[in-house]
């Protein structure tokens, strides 16, 4: 499959040409690499093999901690705590499984950039054409979800200076001109902004919650106590929604694949992925159980504006690079799918060429109009991030990391170990399917109530989103 030189990988019985150790000036002109995806990497083109791996912690950081932890509270406030934790855990458990599976799948297969590529394998161009559309819809979704949380703290620091809609807008095209950026190796620097910016608003927020009297949304009069509980009896509705939100806070997965498809040494993948895991289910349950203990009920959505109006106005300052960086992510990994499609096996992909600026430019700019569209028509926060995780999320990181195990390991002996990964496998696709079907029921009914209920967000809205509960 690959020409075989002196600078090969083997892992899981297959060899391919590590492009980070072939020097390619040695071969011909400006190539310094050889990639399996990308073909000739050149000096006067983009280096789409540029990150190492703390840039991608940074970045894998990135893609799940965001938007995901600011609905966490109100997840532990529908579920309750000990459910909530527990629920959160597992599925962390459940998406570190496939984030592993993921590594070891692009090792195995050097020529898969993305998801898309995981489903041709899989299921030939029925699976290509799938598991590609799903992808690139959940990320682009993905980046509305985030459009609209720009909007909602450009309202909250403005004291809603401007119509929502305008705030959208502006959100919009701010994530296009930064998606627009040609490689991960040129955002990991965003991420970093970005994380730290995210990770310090919700600490703020986290420590004000405790040493205030109250939450912004409780009764201002009389004795206050967070009324938080240990479990509480929801609505399969309501219970399947929390659900969704969970996995939506872990729906990275599928982007790690173009993480660890453009870092220099693929190998250290699993290092990053451990500290990234480790990172963010520390800071899920941390934020998620101090912010309800101390807001019970009155918990907001997004969490950020559970502080004072003050407060408020200094969560959402800090932590605006951090949404607007997820945003940028996001309508980068969906422009990048379809960049690939369009042009690979062509010069024109690592090539600054007319037509490659035209065909990366045109992904960007449509990705970014239609992730403002769905912020404009449907902005609910929470009802957005549970449909998205639900329809989406669980599609697009249990089934197919499921299926890609058996597909790599169906033809091995059938020892104990086996049989326990075999079940083990099937149970991540059944769950999958069970939690994308319930949840997004429940993410529906979630939505349509919000639109019957007065003074309830409707599309293409002028008022103010920042003041939700």
């Amino acid at each position: 499959m690959f020409r075989k030189e002196k600078n090969l990988v083997e892992d899981g019985g297959e060899n391919y040409l590590d492009p980070t150790l072939t020097s390619g000036t040695e071969r011909r002109g400006s190539v310094v690499a050889q990639d399996a995806v990308f073909g000739e990497i050149t000096e006067d083109g983009p280096n789409y093999r540029a990150v190492g791996w703390k840039g991608a912690v940074v970045l894998m950081l990135k893609t799940q901690v965001g938007l995901g932890v600011l609905s966490i509270p109100e997840v532990f406030d529908i579920l309750g705590l000990i459910p909530g934790v527990l629920c959160l855990i597992a599925i962390a458990i459940c998406t570190s499984w496939s984030g592993y599976t993921v590594g070891k799948f692009k090792l195995r297969h050097a020529d898969v950039y993305g998801l898309d590529d995981v489903g041709r394998k899989l299921m030939g161009p029925f699976g290509y054409q799938l598991f590609g559309i799903a992808f690139a819809l959940f990320c682009i979704f993905v980046a509305g979800s985030g459009i609209l949380g720009i909007a909602t703290d450009l309202n909250a620091l403005s004291s809603h200076g401007a119509c929502t809609a305008i705030f959208v807008a502006v959100a919009a095209m701010a994530g296009f001109l930064l998606g627009s950026i040609q490689t991960l190796g040129k955002i990991s620097w965003l991420a970093w902004v970005g994380i730290i910016s995210i990770l310090t608003s919700i600490l703020i927020l986290t420590i004000a919650v405790g040493v205030q009297d109250r939450p912004a949304a409780a009764p201002q009069e009389g004795p206050f106590v967070a009324d938080w509980t240990y479990t509480t009896s929801p609505d399969a509705a309501s219970a399947f929604a929390a659900l969704s939100s969970i996995v939506f806070a872990y729906a990275g997965v599928p982007a790690y694949f173009n993480i660890v498809s453009e870092m220099r040494e693929p190998r250290h993948f699993t290092r990053s992925l451990i500290w990234c895991q480790s990172i963010m289910t520390a800071t899920y349950i941390t934020i998620g159980v101090v912010v309800y203990y101390y807001c019970g009920s009155y918990v907001a959505s997004p969490a950020l504006g559970s502080a004072g109006p003050l407060l408020k106005k200094i969560c959402y300052g800090i932590a605006l690079p951090g949404l607007l960086v997820s945003t940028t992510m996001y309508i980068h990994f969906a422009a990048k799918y379809f960049f690939i499609r369009f042009l690979r096996g062509t010069e024109h992909l690592a090539r600054n060429t007319k037509t490659h600026w035209v065909t990366w430019i045109g992904c960007t700019g449509s990705c970014a109009a239609i992730a403002y569209i769905i912020a404009s028509a449907i902005p609910v926060f929470g009802g957005l991030v549970s449909l998205i995780g639900a329809l989406l999320g669980t599609l697009i990181c249990f089934q197919p990391m499921g299926a890609m195990w058996l597909y790599d390991n169906w033809k091995q002996e059938r020892t104990p170990k086996w049989m326990l990964m075999l079940f083990w496998s099937l149970f991540i696709i059944i769950s999958g399917t069970f939690l994308m079907i319930s949840g997004t029921y429940g993410s529906v009914v979630g939505i349509i109530d919000s639109y019957n209920e007065t003074g309830g967000s409707s599309a293409w809205t002028c008022a103010d989103n920042s003041n939700s509960s």
